[in-house]
């Protein structure tokens, strides 16, 4: 994030607790890496049918943007004020999410940082508009769910699995590592099969080689057994350790990897992590998209 020009993260906005929440998160991680914000308000067809009830007004419609834009702008305003972080106002017409992807591809945004609500039950998304954002995101998108005193990334949990995609979150992991000066919390856990034990120990070496070399602070709890699955136990690791962050990648389901699909565990992890912000990174070909400065 931090370079001579001025890295942008997008922060969706619509006013709700929940968003304020995440507009928070974002002015403190905005202030750390003297990065702008660019403040995005969405309307939605449903919200303008509402709104126009007796059909499509052009200058209705222009009018309620001007209202929200002012709204947006006096929020703008008292951020550059109190905290001197520069913020632009964006109030566009459309789908949610590819209103937010799309604005973020235009303002070059290295990242999105957004509220969810959440939501119970293995079979829902956290929203479809968080979901569809994360999917099609190629920028790492942090989920916000709840107001937090500090959200310096100083306790970063980052679990380990055996594909590759896993793997390839550890240069964000160094990134925040050597800027917040963080300690990065490596997660796993051992099975009943002792050659997929040599290889989960075999990616942990590989990423210890990298943090030693980059010279962040880790430590390494492998669980005897799960005794849930490995979403539920890395939120309650995460939790247990006071995290300030917990790394995911959003898995690939689909042996086309030009489709990636929202996985179950990432989905589980931000449908069902209330206090522990996540870091959501899409997988690629050939590693990680870069931002926040590098």
């Amino acid at each position: 994030m931090q370079t001579l020009q001025k890295n942008t993260m997008l922060v969706p906005v619509d006013f709700s607790d929940i968003a304020m929440h995440a507009l928070n998160h974002a002015i403190n991680v905005a202030k750390h890496f003297n990065n702008n914000l660019a403040l995005l308000y969405v309307m939605e067809e449903a919200f303008l049918s509402g709104l126009l009830s007796l059909g499509k007004n052009e200058k209705q419609e222009e009018l309620a943007k001007e209202a929200i834009n002012t709204r947006l702008q006096k929020l703008a305003d008292d951020i550059q004020a109190q905290h001197g972080i520069s913020c632009s106002v964006h109030v566009h017409t459309g789908k949610i999410y590819h209103v937010i992807n799309e604005t973020t591809e235009a303002l070059k945004c290295d990242s999105i940082i957004m509220g969810s609500n959440g939501a119970s039950g293995l079979g829902q998304l956290i929203g479809s508009n968080a979901s569809r954002t994360i999917l099609e995101s190629k920028v790492p998108v942090i989920v916000v769910k709840s107001a937090q005193t500090s959200n310096v990334y100083k306790n970063i949990v980052f679990p380990v699995d055996l594909t590759l995609e896993s793997r390839q979150k550890i240069k964000w992991a160094i990134h925040l590592g050597k800027s917040y000066q963080s300690n990065i919390q490596l997660f796993t856990f051992k099975t009943s099969d002792e050659f997929l034990n040599t290889k989960i120990q075999g990616a942990i070496h590989q990423i210890e080689a990298m943090l030693k070399e980059n010279g962040i602070s880790f430590n390494v709890h492998v669980a005897d057994k799960l005794e849930d699955d490995f979403a539920t136990e890395t939120l309650k690791y995460a939790e247990k350790v006071q995290a300030d962050l917990l790394m995911i990648m959003t898995q690939t389901e689909d042996k086309d990897f030009s489709e990636y699909i929202f996985g179950t565990y990432a989905q589980q992890i931000v449908n069902t992590s209330q206090k522990v912000p996540v870091m959501c990174i899409n997988p690629t070909k050939t590693g990680v998209i870069g931002g926040w400065g590098y």
